[in-house]
């Protein structure tokens, strides 16, 4: 996530951060950040990202992100929200998922 807050800082564009306070401690937000936004449980967290953003963009990552990217989907088959949703599949990250989904 470093990477890409410090890639869309550079770019001129503005980073939000949306984390658990559980997780806030560790300054995980790091300089490039505009705002950082602390929420109580994932569910919260996912509903603030969906708040707030444009479109979706799921990176390599774990069980957490797993979730939010079925949760944002299942979201969209219940015309809940519109917004794009992507996965940047590195290296074949997302093959097997994909596969499995096919």
């Amino acid at each position: 996530m470093g990477c890409v807050s410090i890639a869309v800082h550079i770019g001129g564009s503005q980073v939000l951060v949306i984390i658990l306070t559980a997780l806030a401690k560790g300054n995980f937000a790091g300089k490039t950040v505009r705002e950082e936004l602390q929420v109580p449980t994932m569910q919260d967290r996912t509903w603030k990202m969906l708040d707030n953003s444009d479109a979706f963009i799921t990176l390599p990552g774990g069980i957490d992100t797993f979730e939010e990217n079925f949760q944002i989907a299942s979201w969209a088959q219940l015309n809940i929200h519109h917004k794009p949703i992507s996965l940047l599949n590195v290296d074949g990250f997302f093959n097997k998922l994909l596969s499995f989904l096919d």
